[in-house]
């Protein structure tokens, strides 16, 4: 196996017997098929796309086989080896679909090559066997770091991009013009592209990425209000629990109906810490509080927590001692681990009724979350009149995924020593490194602000946006710094999205991605000077002069 997608990828150069996030070799092979035969499917999705024909059948299925391979969604070999089954079956609907646009329009029948003339094996060892011979090491080994780095950074960016475009659609919310980019960046992936294209290709992920991240705004803020500032219990109540970790709303939203009035509290983890501000949800008088902190402590904290746990999204790692007790949904799987069909978590409110709970109530502490932009903008003038004043000298947007790499404690180390005239917006789990931290307030606006989760980069970048246009400036002329730290594929479509929007001096860590080779960052330095993180002291020194 070859996988070097993360940020804590082994030695920093890719893993290659088990994976940091616990995926075997088997797993990596299958998942590498997927890709690929669901490049097959693009390839013809997107020429019959080009003859006006189009299946939602066919986008959503590309869609959640990208999602399945982010890191920490899916660890089940056989139900891999069953979306490849079924890849092969929605390939030939697509190859169909393309055929008789073509033969309608009138025009020539193309032979179609590569990844969509792949035939699978039928049986998992003959897949795993199969998959050296498309695999990332051998693409890069062929191709060179660069090209080959660049091709594994657009299709990164890509799988991060789905992975938001998944949610809204669960929500409702669709998009025809980005289930067409899906098949078009996919099917040029199969096509020999130049360093200069695939950075085209990276950035437009970008873009398109934004518009993704628009889209899942929508879906939450028309579906759930606009998240309002709101105090989070961190701190149990007496009597039975449920924990729900990941990041879909949905999945939250049914077990608060179906649990409602049977006595189970539910608690929030990680990247579901902002559900709580969004009216619709923390309307919920069980939705009693937000229990841990990031996806990487969940080993201790799950086995901890006593009650049942449902991960949602990406996240997951190699249960222990609670695997009994721990549910998955969605396009989540971990082999042995019990799945919930259909949002009917009947399961694990037996299971929630059969388990005594929190033996005592603690004493109360908060953290406060919900200042998107909404609740944000709804204060501009006192944060542009306290700029003006002197009061606020400069911002910090310090967010990103959270980790288990040594180094990350210089978030925590950076936030602690930033000045009080100065003022911190956080999203995403990155934030469990100082969000129990206190502050303070300048005048009334408080210094950390918590933004949402990591697709609420939408909300940071629409804030920003509207700074600059009070101050009659653009978004690198304000008196903020971008620190980003990173770990999978939704980080680095929200880089790449920033990157699009021309966002320069950004500082990133704890590690440089490793499938960005050395002449790749260099063009990156060149145009955005983006950076790698030094020291707390050292890169407040440089900010802040």
């Amino acid at each position: 196996m070859f996988c070097f997608q993360c940020e804590q990828t082994a030695r920093g150069t890719g893993c290659t017997e088990v994976s940091a996030c616990g995926k075997d070799p088997i797993t990596a092979a299958l998942q590498d098929i997927l890709l690929h035969v669901s490049k097959g499917i693009s390839q013809y999705a997107h020429r019959a796309r080009k003859l006006g024909a189009a299946d939602p059948d066919v986008d959503n299925f590309v869609i959640e086989a990208l999602f399945t391979t982010v890191t920490n969604v899916n660890f089940d070999a056989q139900r891999i080896k069953n979306m490849i089954g079924e890849a092969v079956a929605i390939r030939e609907r697509a190859r169909k679909l393309y055929e008789q646009a073509a033969s309608e329009k009138g025009e020539a029948i193309e032979m179609v090559n590569g990844p969509a003339a792949f035939t699978p094996a039928d049986e998992i060892a003959d897949l795993v066997s199969q998959g050296t011979s498309i695999s990332i090491q051998k693409s890069v080994q062929e191709k060179g770091a660069d090209i080959g780095g660049m091709e594994e950074l657009v299709m990164y960016g890509l799988k991060g991009m789905v992975a938001y475009l998944d949610h809204a659609i669960i929500l409702g919310y669709e998009s025809d013009e980005l289930n067409a980019y899906v098949h078009e960046t996919m099917n040029a992936l199969c096509e020999e592209q130049s360093l200069d294209a695939l950075l085209g290709m990276a950035l437009k992920v970008g873009e398109m990425n934004l518009a993704t991240m628009e889209l899942l705004d929508r879906a939450h803020t028309e579906t759930y209000g606009h998240p309002e500032p709101t105090e989070v219990a961190i701190s149990p109540v007496e009597g039975h629990a449920i924990l729900v970790s990941g990041h879909d709303l949905k999945d939250l939203e049914e077990l608060l109906k179906q649990t409602e009035g049977k006595g189970i509290n539910v608690y929030t983890h990680g990247e579901m810490l902002p559900a709580h501000s969004y009216p619709q949800l923390k309307k919920y008088k069980h939705l009693a509080g937000n229990y841990g902190g990031a996806w990487q402590n969940q080993f201790f904290e799950f086995d901890a927590f006593p009650g049942p746990i449902v991960m949602t999204t990406n996240c997951i790692q190699r249960p222990n001692g609670y695997k009994n007790r721990i549910y998955t949904t969605g396009l989540v799987a971990w082999e042995g681990v019990q799945h919930i069909a259909d949002r009917d978590f009947t399961p694990v409110i037996q299971t929630a009724l059969a388990i005594p709970g929190f033996v005592e109530t603690e004493p109360r502490k908060t953290i406060t979350v919900g200042f998107g932009r909404h609740a944000v903008m709804s204060v501009a003038d006192k944060v542009i009149d306290a700029v003006k004043a002197g009061q606020i000298r400069h911002f910090f947007l310090v967010g990103g995924c959270d980790g288990a790499r040594p180094g990350r404690n210089y978030y925590s180390e950076f936030t602690q020593q930033a000045p009080e005239d100065t003022v911190i917006l956080t999203l995403a789990c990155g934030k469990y490194r100082f969000n129990k931290f206190e502050f303070g307030d300048i005048g009334g606006i408080p210094r950390l602000l918590d933004v949402g989760q990591c697709n609420d980069a939408y909300s940071a970048i629409q804030i920003a946006v509207a700074l600059a246009d009070a101050f009659d400036t653009d978004v690198n002329s304000l008196p903020l710094s971008l620190i980003l730290s990173w770990y999978e594929q939704k980080a680095v479509a929200i880089l790449l999205t920033l990157l699009h929007l021309g966002i320069r001096n950004m500082r990133i860590g704890p590690t440089l991605p490793a499938f960005i080779s050395p002449a790749v960052l260099d063009v990156l330095v060149e145009k955005f000077n983006l950076m790698p993180i030094t020291t707390p002291e050292d890169d407040l020194k440089a900010i802040l002069g």
